[in-house]
């Protein structure tokens, strides 16, 4: 244990949670939780504080949700909490020079790659998508640039050939908690690496016209496409005309017109085949696919 920091935390979704915990847990003094404000989500549009605004307030830490950084007087409320380092894990918002030279030791982002691969906003999604054998967490000193500072600490992780993008980030949660820690308790002794200039690809936003299954390309890069799309923002096809995600699946023997049904749980692809495993249809909880099945007639295609 290295001695005890100063910290503000910066953070919005389920996978910040586990590194406001760790950091909790490790005794650093959390003077303030950044996060995003609340907003209306659910069929009653009501307004819902995200996950760490929620374990923030169980955790009796104060809560400050800014909508930007503009204005002088954020940033100097930012200066005002005299931190020695910040903790930003997935927080959304843009920091200017201003905060990120606000703390002693600077601004620590937990990143879910190898940095220089997958810099920006999905790199779990995209990680999976493409094919990747491993991916990873690195502990980046933040700069000016999109995830372009150097790095701290790093650790790889396999992606399994079952992987989706939701077990993965699962893990890496829990790997960028314990890695935060290691790297706030050595923080005076850690050598800053520069990120290589090779390598370097951007992680764009998933965005929905890409989330429909074409099945006329190979059956490798649709498998990749559901489980790296699993569980949000969901691959989908349609069946009997309803739109269906499609959320996991495996590689199997087998070919035809692609989209066609060849029994079972298995669809042709334009090369190959596919077996889906996980199913969900609009409105419902996911189930199997051999459930899923069993509740309707079974289709000639997947369109």
């Amino acid at each position: 244990m290295g001695a005890s920091l100063r910290l503000v935390f910066m953070g919005t979704p389920a996978f910040s949670v586990p590194a406001l915990d760790a950091v909790f847990e490790a005794g650093h003094e959390i003077v303030a939780v950044y996060t995003r404000a609340p907003r209306p989500a659910g069929r009653g549009m009501k307004e819902r504080p995200c996950p760490v605004q929620v374990r923030a307030e169980a955790l009796g830490l104060p809560v400050h949700a800014p909508g930007d950084f503009c204005s002088a007087g954020i940033c100097d409320g930012f200066r005002a909490h005299r931190a020695d380092a910040a903790v930003v894990v997935a927080y959304g918002l843009i920091l200017p020079d201003t905060v990120l030279a606000a703390p002693r030791l600077g601004c620590l982002n937990i990143h879910a790659s190898l940095l220089p691969r997958w810099r920006g906003a999905a790199p779990i999604h995209r990680a999976v998508m493409s094919g990747d054998n491993e991916t990873g967490i690195s502990i980046m000193a933040m700069d000016a640039g999109l995830d372009t500072g150097p790095v701290l600490l790093r650790e790889t992780m396999p992606i399994k050939a079952d992987d989706t993008t939701g077990r993965l980030h699962d893990r890496l949660a829990q790997l960028g908690a314990r890695l935060v820690v290691e790297a706030l308790d050595g923080i005076d002794g850690l050598e800053p690496t520069p990120q290589p200039k090779d390598g370097a690809s951007y992680a764009r936003k998933v965005d929905k016209a890409e989330t429909r299954i074409d099945w006329s390309r190979p059956a490798v890069e649709i498998d990749r496409h559901i489980r790296g799309l699993s569980p949000f923002p969901g691959a989908w096809c349609e069946v009997h005309g309803e739109r269906t995600k499609l959320l996991n699946s495996r590689l199997v023997s087998g070919g035809g017109e692609p989209g066609s049904h060849l029994g079972g749980c298995r669809i042709a692809c334009g090369a190959g085949a596919i077996e889906v495993t996980e199913v969900q249809r609009v409105g419902k909880r996911p189930v199997s696919a051999e459930e899923f099945l069993r509740g309707i007639r079974a289709p000639d295609r997947f369109e």
